[in-house]
């Protein structure tokens, strides 16, 4: 399965090459790793250590059967019978295997399908793109990247900034609400929601 990294960079590496100002590819990349280097410790988010996905027989104990089928085998929920698609509170979303960080509410919209639809990742690097595959006419799939977690699909039909909607399933995700973030070791997304 090919995989690409979401973001700018995935999406059109010419429109970074010209950002950044320079007709190198290498000082392009160096910039652009420079600036993504940069935005993560803007977060504040400390390097973890490596994630280890637990065994098939531990994630059928801990998930749901839903949860189950939609990380692990691409399963797809009922519209507007789900958690998050009609969650309007501030937080942020994580893979509910690994726990990374994938979206925040201030980049959800209703995008009208009845499944929680996002404008962009909270954090770019978790979500990975698969292209190809029987599914390729639905969108892009999108994974988590740590867990591999099947999240749902990424479409150009979203509104500005970026034109795009990830249109997620529930049962991938966790919501974690902005009062509780320090308390799951997610502190650092609170500055996100201060007035």
């Amino acid at each position: 399965m090919n995989r690409t990294l979401t973001g700018l960079a995935a999406i059109c590496p010419l429109v970074l090459l010209l950002a950044c100002g320079g007709s190198d590819a290498a000082t392009a990349a160096s910039r652009v790793a420079a600036a993504s280097a940069q935005a993560k410790t803007d977060v504040g988010m400390a390097l973890k250590p490596a994630y280890t996905k637990p065994s098939d027989e531990e994630l059928r104990r801990r998930l749901t059967s839903l949860q189950y089928e939609v990380t692990q085998h691409g399963a797809t929920e009922r519209a507007f019978d789900n958690d998050y698609f009609d969650n309007h509170e501030p937080g942020i979303y994580v893979d509910i295997v690994s726990a990374e960080p994938l979206f925040s509410s201030a980049d959800k919209f209703d995008s009208g399908t009845g499944w929680p639809s996002f404008s962009r990742p909270l954090e770019p690097d978790n979500v990975v793109q698969s292209t190809g595959g029987m599914f390729a006419l639905m969108g892009t799939e999108v994974h988590s990247l740590h867990a591999g977690s099947h999240l749902g699909h990424v479409f150009t039909d979203g509104p500005p900034p970026t034109g795009l909607r990830y249109c997620i399933d529930s049962a991938s995700l966790r919501f974690i609400p902005a009062g509780e973030l320090a308390a799951h070791g997610l502190g650092d997304y609170a500055k996100l929601f201060r007035k």
